[in-house]
């Protein structure tokens, strides 16, 4: 009988393990290949008769109409896509499993470098799943009892509304802290007693793009554009930007005008004290990459505000200040970055001497305990250089391992710091750095659910069409099989001089864990080799980042880590632009295209909100004949064509995006419908209650991940959880 029994269980077990080796994956594929087969009903999307002209050229805009964001027939549109898009999505059958283990993953403690503001020791945490993390305190880094400062959390009860940014006066006594709502970029600013964590009556409405600088008690510094009527705030221009001075405990309506508006039009214009508060820097633009720089003697009796940088042709920004002497940060005449010196009496760009000369690394420079710490990208990988403060370097910062680091800033006085260091695989860890010493020590770890030992990163250099080197970093298991048939995920940007470096996503990990492969190339158009790499993805050299992120997906599919049928392209913003520009390219290349909060018309970015800004890197439409048709050349809207099969493609957008402006996808979806042919899906998610991504609730993020993935993988046929 004991014998009988024992055959029957292993029976049983082995129908078990056969049934969920073999017969579920079978039936889950099947399941995806009928899906990818459905044939899916589009809404029907209203074209209307309009053409602009450029240059004596008419282009046709027949979703003109979808503009119109805050119409009932735009948000009619928007239902019923939404309808259409998760009808879709409901019928994937391990997407409630993916959304689970994406909890699990992302359900960790998670807290900030601490910062010193008076008695107390500030710093962010999350319990793991927290809509928004809370910003804590206590009175010694020791202590082992901590108090709740703030709970944004509390400010909804979705967590759509969250905390942009915080602002201490120099004793500690008083904080300015912003709010963002449903995403937004525009920003309503409060002030906190900070001892008894009461609301003073001070309230700043309609900020935008700005930092909070105090000067003493007597109130702060804040940048505002003048808000657009009713129906039209997420989508008008926003013009001459305005850096205004609030007296604390006087109303709005009083705040000084410091710079800018009409009689000074400048796009985007800051302004910030340094730490002993005697100086007032302005930086006033018209781009998002070069500036003027203005500085004020507060300290003076009658102070003036000088020029010190009197063009755009270059980016500088004050640094730190001893007494008459003045150290700022540029990349005049240095396209890599360099620190230079000189005296407040004759600050202009002629009187600059160097301190810290140009490498051939791009530099980020930050101060702290009377140094300055320069952040170098070695193949974008971080370097930190210690140097006292007359440009003396002292030593190389060692560092935990091959990643990126961010940090090392902070007050003259302090002896210590503290500084963040991550990559793909290494969850953001904080630690404690003694400056006399150079010594690190981990100050706190995360603990996330899975072993790191078990994933190899490495970095690989690929020629682009013209020859040029790019390099990308590439992340998967440890003995992965080279086989074509990796799911992989090549994510880029390559724009407006922003660097990718290595770092570390939980819910990245589920891919990985999956047998996925994740490749981040470094793109032309980034700030990875300096200026010069940042303009050459720039106006009419735009085509070389598309060029690069193409050559990307091609090394990934010669050296046979995946293929055509198992690879998805992914950006979002200026990524977004490049995935629709890629896919419209090259509509063969991946089986899966996710273009998130992208500029898909590049004729018209430039009428929207801080569009205009980006005219440095883009170019616009009313430039020249030749930037028009060079831009109409690569616009993802203009470009898509009847007839063509696309890849699987889901647009990802929010309602609330007043950076940009959900119209482009709106107009890019309706456009790649109408075009598109064959059996893969082409849908638009649309998030509401959100914007261009900061400030997001951690459920709309592992909601939103979970649906990609899934996505992803039906539509490559491919079954996670094997």
């Amino acid at each position: 009988m004991h014998s009988q029994n024992t055959y029957i269980n292993q029976i049983k077990r082995f129908m078990k393990l056969y049934i969920q080796k073999w017969l579920i994956p079978l039936f889950l594929l099947l399941m995806s290949m009928n899906a990818s087969a459905q044939k899916i009903e589009y809404p029907k999307t209203q074209k209307v008769d309009h053409v602009d002209t450029y240059f004596d050229n008419p282009v046709e805009d027949p979703y003109r109409w979808l503009e119109s964001s805050d119409s009932v027939a735009v948000m009619d549109w928007i239902t019923q896509q939404n309808k259409v898009t998760f009808n879709y999505l409901e019928e994937i059958p391990y997407r409630e499993n993916i959304q689970k283990r994406l909890e699990k993953l992302m359900d960790y403690k998670r807290v900030s470098a601490p910062f010193k503001e008076g008695p107390y020791y500030y710093y962010y945490k999350n319990s793991g799943l927290q809509n928004q993390s809370v910003v804590y305190r206590k009175k010694s880094l020791d202590a082992t009892e901590e108090e709740i400062y703030l709970d944004p959390n509390t400010f909804s009860k979705d967590g759509t509304i969250s905390l942009s940014g915080m602002s201490f006066t120099k004793d500690g006594s008083l904080c300015a802290y912003s709010v963002s709502e449903g995403g937004s970029d525009w920003r309503k600013i409060y002030v906190l007693d900070t001892e008894s964590k009461k609301l003073l009556t001070d309230k700043i409405v309609d900020a935008k793009f700005t930092g909070i600088s105090w000067k003493g008690k007597d109130g702060f510094f804040y940048s505002t554009y003048d808000r657009a009527e009713e129906g039209n705030k997420l989508t008008a221009k926003t013009q001459y930007h305005k850096l205004y001075f609030h007296k604390l405990g006087t109303p709005q309506s009083e705040d000084q005008l410091i710079f800018g508006g009409e009689d000074q039009p400048r796009r985007y214009v800051s302004g910030y004290t340094t730490e002993d508060e005697r100086y007032l820097v302005i930086t006033a633009a018209n781009t998002t990459s070069t500036n003027e720089l203005y500085i004020r003697d507060l300290d003076a009796q009658y102070p003036e505000l000088i020029q010190m940088v009197d063009n755009f042709d270059n980016r500088s920004y004050v640094i730190a200040s001893e007494g008459d002497r003045i150290l700022i940060q540029t990349n005049w005449d240095a396209p890599n970055g360099r620190v230079v010196e000189t005296k407040i009496e004759n600050p202009g760009q002629s009187t600059w001497k160097d301190l810290i000369p140009e490498t051939k690394n791009v530099l980020n420079t930050g101060t702290a305990g009377g140094k300055i710490f320069a952040r170098y990208l070695e193949d974008a990988q971080s370097k930190i250089i210690q140097f006292d403060m007359k440009g003396k370097q002292e030593r190389v910062v060692e560092l935990p391992g091959i990643g990126s680091v961010y940090g090392f800033g902070g007050e003259k006085e302090d002896t210590e710091l503290f500084y963040t260091f991550t990559s793909f695989t290494y969850p953001p860890s904080i630690f404690r750095y003694d400056i006399a010493s150079g010594k690190s020590e981990l100050y706190e770890k995360p603990e996330v659910d899975f072993d790191p030992e078990a994933y190899v990163t490495k970095q690989v250099f690929y020629k682009s069409k013209d020859g040029t080197k790019v390099p990308m970093f590439i992340t998967h298991k440890k003995g992965l099989a080279l086989n074509g048939n990796n799911p992989t995920y090549l994510y880029a940007y390559g724009g407006f001089n922003i660097s990718l470096t290595p770092s570390f996503s939980a819910s990245r990990i589920f891919w990985l864990e999956n047998g996925g492969v994740y490749a981040q190339p470094n793109l032309r158009g980034g700030g990875e080799y300096g200026e010069k790499w940042h303009k050459a993805g720039t106006k009419m050299q735009k085509q070389n980042v598309f060029d690069d992120f193409i050559a990307a997906a091609e090394y990934l599919i010669d050296q046979k880590y995946t293929s055509s049928d198992y690879l998805a392209i992914a950006g979002g913003s200026n990524g977004g632009l490049l995935v629709g520009a890629t896919m419209t390219q090259r509509p063969d290349l991946a089986k899966v295209a996710f273009p998130a909060v992208g500029v898909m018309d590049m004729l018209r970015y430039h009428k929207f909100t801080s569009g205009a800004g980006w005219a440095y890197d883009y170019g616009t439409a009313d430039d020249s004949p030749e930037m028009f048709e060079y831009l109409k050349g690569y616009s993802p809207v203009h470009n898509l064509k009847p007839g063509t099969a696309y890849p699987a493609t889901m647009v990802t957008t929010a309602d609330h995006d007043d950076r940009v402006v959900p119209a482009h996808s709106y107009k890019f979806t309706a456009r790649l419908q109408e075009c598109h042919t064959g059996k893969n899906p082409v849908l638009i998610r649309i998030e509401s209650k959100a914007g261009h991504g900061a400030g997001k609730p951690m459920s709309k993020i592992i909601e939103e991940v979970a649906d990609r993935y899934s996505f992803a993988y039906y539509n490559m046929g491919y079954t996670p959880f094997q």
